[in-house]
């Protein structure tokens, strides 16, 4: 039997269990847009257009056999042209320069900064001296100092302050994560931060979504005032979305025992929710013969959990991660509404194909990974113990070991996306979740309807009192569990090739049919022999040349014990070091012989009294010098790395380059480095091996 036939009877033999590749080709498409190191012109993209109407031609004429290959290439480029698309529709316009002075704007969105600072989102943005056709959609301030001391942020509310608002920065070290992407895709075209009090401009106008916004900020100040402290703002954040309520500390602990995730408004909060409603449904019509005998009590309560989900949707923002478990719930709530299976893999590829449609850009989150990660596991799981006839044990202890084994199958799947992302490991995740998220089902989501139920009374505060009671338990076992000895481990930033190379191995092993399913281990074999063996850069400079960061023995060390933590911390948490920026400050003193000389200068008074470099030397700086500069060494001050982004130092000895987030991201049009003429990071030759410091 030749190889043609070989592959026709394989996918026949696949047949019917094809449809789970559709939203990997568009998934695949996407992650072919996003990964181009170079923008492509409307040309290119008509000729991507033209390829797909020739694969739909071919996909009619082909065989049952044959027909999979170009469907599957006809999806890549269909998820290719709508991510395309979709960033083009998006766009707008981004500040080019730091603007100082007064910003006035509508507020559309509130939260909390790394620095637990009150942030806003304004939009109808008036800049001074800025024309409306170069003034950003949005943009997202800071309140800090005398900022919080005016007009208290409300919905809708018109307001006027002085700020600081920049350009969104760049990734803080080559191939790291891309902030100007999210931002662009966020419609955010500047963000910066105020110390001076807001003023009120007007009050709200009319506008339906802006409502809806001034509904979920009336709901969670009524929240946080029956439940004080983390508390209400836990609260608050898993009714309303709003988690400007919570402390640090207390979200430290949520996220060191891997408990984080109850936080948002996700698959769990809204499976949770719908799944109350539909079986209280179904059991009120249960109570009613006339309804139970002669209505379809199953899909009357499939069509009200749908709108409780609905509301829920309204409630709580709208934002990703909720629109995605929307759509998941919707999926599997019409599927019982035609009479199919709620939860199978198939339900799981058509909530992945919608979402992907609506926001290709999610694909590039962790949000969407975690999410579809965990649901195709535990779908896949659970059908296979089905098939299996795979019982768990006498009826009284069915409900715990499926608890169990859910939250085992969606630990193990969502542990590798979390640790490429976030660079931690919370080792006790488990038991902390085994311990909180039963409750959440038992107690504080029913208590959260209640609640809800008994708002036009007045008598809310019943459901939130019991709500409280089991979010108090949830935040003490984060606490129990994250001070824990060992309670988190750190590891190194993988490749961007690894994850999406484990994610093929793991869908091969549970969407093909066959043995030969598990040729996917050896995939995922693979990503994490990459992971395990990848090398971090040996030097890493930031983009304003303010820090410098060099791999010694003892870990990275730093080139200052304070300023630019943001890079600071995220430079230790890539390499998997946990320590803070002043220890990695200390380690410079310890730096090893290494083939280059790299010399820091940072500061006024230190740059002026630059007295030149030699032949080998790598200098940064993080202002400009006056007078000329010697040509024989290479010199990295903000001029240049304006126009390069942050810049790594990788490979070894004989083999080391010098390597710039241009160069790995690209020119696209989110970047803004199409702006400034390219610069060469040539490395200068070696003439000792001495790396120092200058103050």
């Amino acid at each position: 039997m030749g190889l043609t036939a070989q592959f026709r009877q394989a996918m026949l033999f696949q047949r019917g269990s094809l449809f789970g590749w559709l939203p990997v080709g568009m998934a695949m498409g996407i992650a072919l847009f996003f990964g181009l190191s170079f923008e492509p012109s409307a040309a290119v993209i008509a000729g991507v257009c033209t390829a797909g109407v020739l694969l739909a031609w071919l996909a009619r004429r082909s065989d049952e056999s044959l027909s999979p290959v170009p469907v599957f290439l006809l999806l890549i480029v269909v998820g290719f042209v709508l991510a395309a698309w979709r960033a083009h529709s998006v766009a707008g316009p981004v500040l080019t320069w730091r603007y100082y002075g007064p910003v006035e704007g509508r507020i559309v969105g509130m939260d909390r900064s790394g620095s637990d600072a009150v942030r806003l989102t304004l939009d109808r943005v008036k800049l001074d001296r800025v024309a409306p056709a170069d003034t950003p959609t949005r943009v997202r301030i800071s309140l800090h100092g005398d900022a919080t001391l005016g007009v208290e942020p409300r919905p809708g509310l018109r307001v006027m302050t002085t700020a600081h608002v920049s350009p969104p920065g760049g990734p803080v070290e080559p191939g790291g994560f891309d902030f100007q992407r999210h931002a662009w895709f966020a419609e955010l075209g500047g963000v910066g931060y105020s110390r001076v009090p807001l003023m009120a401009i007007s009050e709200a106008e009319f506008d339906l979504r802006q409502t809806v916004f001034r509904i979920r900020m009336t709901a969670s100040m009524r929240v946080r005032e029956v439940l004080p402290g983390d508390t209400g703002g836990f609260a608050a954040a898993v009714t309303t979305g709003d988690r400007s309520g919570i402390g640090q500390d207390a979200l430290q602990d949520l996220r060191a025992s891997n408990t984080a995730h109850l936080l948002a408004i996700s698959g769990l909060h809204m499976g949770l929710l719908s799944g109350f409603v539909f079986s209280l449904l179904r059991l009120i019509f249960a109570l009613i013969p006339f309804v139970a005998l002669h209505w379809p009590a199953r899909k009357m309560a499939a069509v009200g959990a749908l709108m409780a989900a609905a509301v829920y949707l309204a409630l709580s923002g709208g934002n990703v991660a909720t629109e995605r478990a929307f759509i998941m719930v919707a999926v599997a709530l019409c599927a019982v509404l035609v009479n199919r299976r709620a939860f199978s893999l198939r339900a799981v590829a058509i909530a992945a194909m919608i979402v992907l449609a609506l926001r290709p850009e999610a694909l590039m989150g962790p949000g969407f990974q975690m999410s579809f990660a965990a649901t195709t596991a535990l779908v896949a799981v659970f059908g296979w113990m089905r098939d299996g006839q795979i019982t768990l044990g006498p009826k009284w202890l069915q409900p715990v070991m499926a608890v169990v084994i859910s939250s085992a199958v969606a630990g193990l799947a969502t542990a590798p996306i979390g640790a490429a992302h976030f660079n931690a490991i919370a080792h006790y995740g488990l038991i902390a979740n085994l311990a909180s998220v039963p409750l959440m089902g038992i107690l504080v989501i029913p208590a959260a309807v209640l609640a809800l139920l008994l708002a036009p009374f007045g008598l809310d505060w019943i459901g939130l009192w019991i709500m409280g009671w089991g979010l108090r338990w949830i935040l003490w076992v984060a606490d129990t569990v994250a001070n824990l000895d060992g309670a988190r481990g750190f590891v190194a930033g993988p490749s961007p090739w690894v994850l999406p190379i484990m994610a093929l191995g793991a869908l091969f092993v549970i969407l093909w049919q066959g043995r030969g399913r598990y040729a996917g281990l050896a995939g995922m074999a693979f990503a994490l022999g990459l992971w395990q063996f990848g090398q971090r850069p040996v030097v890493l400079i930031s983009d304003t040349g303010g820090l410098v960061g060099v791999m010694t023995d003892k870990g990275r060390a730093l080139s200052r014990e304070k300023g630019a933590g943001f890079v600071a911390r995220n430079w230790l948490e890539n390499d998997g070091d946990g320590v803070a920026q002043e220890a990695a400050a200390a380690r410079w003193s310890s730096i090893k012989a290494g083939p280059y000389r790299l010399i820091h200068i940072s500061g006024k008074r230190a740059i002026a009294g630059f007295t030149g470099c030699g032949p080998g030397d790598i200098v940064v700086m993080n202002g400009t010098a006056e007078g000329p500069l010697p040509r024989d060494c290479l010199i990295l001050g903000p001029k240049q790395l304006r126009a390069t982004g942050a810049v790594a130092l990788v490979g070894g000895a004989d083999k080391a380059r010098l390597v710039s987030a241009r160069d790995l991201g690209g020119d696209r049009m989110w970047s803004g480095w199409a702006r400034y003429a390219p610069v060469a990071l040539d490395l200068p030759e070696i003439t000792d091996s001495l790396a120092r410091k200058t103050p």
